[in-house]
């Protein structure tokens, strides 16, 4: 199967945080998305890995991708090397995307900004011609995606550039819900974290209205990008 967007994430649940709302309008548009979690998320303060993966489905199948899988890597302590590069460039060369969505590239948690930088590194490495890869004893063509892209989480990140997702927000929302063990619950018995407070569910949304309010739309999403973003006429902006 080919992708048009590839969402990779640290953990399960920061793709749906960090560009839920884009890739539920990107489906509608008939695009083929997939998400790929470098981790469980197994050292979370809440819930457990068997959990995470439950809900990871859920979520999946919320926001409609056509493909979700995940590295198992370390959470915590993957490393950006050759190994988990490699890891990394035989799902960009199975799905072929042409877009890759990534974490932020510099956030609150180590694992962000490794795996922005980890994922980045993969993209550029799966064009080249001399690493060579195989998917069931089969060999890979080499592929690079077109754009990578890096969506912003807890920190305010200026973005270079903003999405209208107006009418996605309820479909994001649902999809972060899916995360049942994560997120504000007042019935919960769990530990609280940083992303447990009611204060971080309701930044979901006032976060992307803001960025909305800016460009003149209800709500937005903002990405940040390795190289300028060019357009084809001064009429295709908002």
């Amino acid at each position: 199967m080919k992708l048009d967007i590839l969402a990779i994430g640290a953990h399960p649940d920061d793709v749906e945080l960090g560009c839920g709302a884009t890739i539920a309008k990107e489906i509608s548009l008939g695009k083929k998305v997939g998400i790929l979690d470098l981790t469980r998320g197994e050292l979370g303060t809440r819930g457990s890995a068997e959990i995470r993966d439950s809900e990871s489905t859920n979520a999946a199948k919320i926001l409609g991708v056509d493909v979700r899988e995940n590295l198992a890597l370390a959470d915590g302590f993957f490393e950006n090397n050759k190994e988990n590069q490699l890891k990394i460039i035989e799902v960009i060369r199975k799905y072929k995307p042409e877009i890759v969505l990534c974490n932020a590239i510099d956030d609150r948690h180590i694992d962000h900004s490794k795996g922005s930088k980890l994922t980045s590194n993969a993209c550029f490495l799966s064009g080249l011609r001399k690493i060579e890869t195989e998917e069931n004893g089969i060999k890979q063509e080499h592929w690079r995606p077109k754009y990578v892209y890096h969506y912003i989480q807890w920190k305010n990140i200026e973005p270079d550039f903003v999405v209208d997702v107006s009418n996605f927000m309820n479909k994001k929302v649902e999809a972060v819900l899916a995360y049942k063990s994560q997120f504000f619950d007042p019935t919960s018995k769990e530990p609280t974290s940083p992303i447990s407070s009611k204060n971080f569910l309701d930044s979901i949304t006032y976060r992307a209205q803001d960025l909305g309010r800016l460009i003149g739309v209800e709500h937005a999403e903002g990405f940040t990008s390795e190289r300028y973003v060019a357009i084809k006429s001064l009429d295709k902006l908002i």
